[in-house]
C-alpha cells in the first residue's frame, strides 16, 4: 500500500517541509556524492549514528560500511551524529522513498503547527526513533541513516491529526496493481503494524538492515507529541478548507 496523494489542502506554505527536503538532497549530493564511492562510505564512518561508538560499547571493533572501507571505532563519536544522520542516506530508493512519504504528509502536519514547530516537531520524532532504535542494540556497530525515524513521527502526528482523510494509495497484490482510496487511519495504520511484525523478529539481531524500531519510535512519538505542538486556531482554519475529490474506487 503506497500513498499517491491524499484529499487534504493546506492553507499555508510548507517552509519548513520544503526545506527538509532540501536539505537531505542537499546532503545526499553533497555529503554523500549522490550514493557513489567513496562518498557514500566515508559519510557513514564519520556522520552516520553507530550507537557501540557513540556509547562505546563496539569501542576497538570495526564497521564494515562497504566491501572497501571499515571505519574503526574508537569510542568518541559526537551526540551531533544523532542529528546528522538525519539527513543522510543509504541509496537511491532510500531517500526517495523517504522525501516522498515527507511530500505527501509533512505539508498537513505543518499546516497546523508553523513552520518552527514542526521543525522542532521534526526533530523530537527523529530523537525519539533513533532512540528506539538504540535501546534494542546499544553496543551494535552498524550506522544508522535516514530521515523514516523522523517521518515516522510526521505520519504518527498526521493520523492523529486526520484519521478520516481520504489517502489515494497504490495496491500490489502479485501482479495485479491497482488504486484505492483509504481513510488515513488504513493506511497508517497499515504501515505501522508491518513495521511491528518485522521490527519484534529482529529484536536481538546484529546484522544490518532496516531500523524497523526507529520508524515504530518515531511514529510512537509523533503520535503523543503532535498534540503539544499543533496550534488551534491553525487547525481550525485548514479544516474549513474544501476537501479534494474522492477517487472512483473507495475502500471503506
Amino acid at each position: 500500500m503506497f500513498p499517491l496523494r491524499d484529499e487534504n489542502p493546506s492553507v499555508h506554505v510548507p517552509w519548513a517541509t520544503y526545506s527538509i527536503i532540501a536539505a537531505n538532497i542537499a546532503v545526499w549530493a553533497l555529503l554523500q556524492g549522490f550514493g557513489t564511492d567513496p562518498a557514500l562510505p566515508q559519510s557513514l564512518c564519520t556522520h552516520a549514528l553507530i550507537p557501540g561508538d557513540l556509547f562505546g560499547g563496539a569501542a576497538g571493533t570495526v564497521s564494515p560500511v562497504s566491501s572497501e572501507l571499515a571505519c574503526r571505532l574508537d569510542g568518541q563519536a559526537s551526540v551531533r551524529t544523532i542529528f546528522s544522520s538525519m539527513f543522510m542516506h543509504g541509496g537511491w530508493f532510500h531517500i526517495i522513498g523517504n522525501l516522498w512519504f515527507l511530500w505527501i504528509f509533512g505539508d498537513n502536519v505543518e499546516d497546523v503547527m508553523g513552520p518552527g514547530r514542526f521543525l522542532a516537531f521534526y526533530l523530537l520524532s527523529g530523537l525519539a526513533a533513533a532512540g528506539a532504535q538504540i535501546l534494542t542494540d546499544p553496543a551494535s556497530a552498524v550506522p544508522m541513516v535516514g530521515a523514516s525515524g523522523a517521518i515516522g513521527g510526521v505520519m504518527g502526528g498526521y493520523a492523529m491529526l486526520f484519521p478520516k482523510t481520504r489517502i489515494h494509495t497504490l495496491i500490489f497484490l502479485g501482479f495485479f496493481i491497482t488504486t484505492l482510496s483509504v481513510p488515513a487511519f488504513v493506511m497508517l495504520g497499515y504501515w505501522f503494524a508491518l513495521q511491528l511484525l518485522q521490527g519484534v523478529p529482529s529484536l536481538g539481531s546484529s546484522g544490518g538492515g532496516v531500523a524497523f524500531w526507529a520508524h515504530i519510535g518515531g511514529f510512537v512519538a509523533g503520535l503523543v507529541l503532535v498534540k503539544l505542538f499543533q496550534r488551534r486556531d491553525y487547525l481550525s482554519a485548514h479544516l474549513a478548507q474544501p476537501r479534494r475529490s474522492a477517487a472512483r474506487h473507495r475502500l471503506f
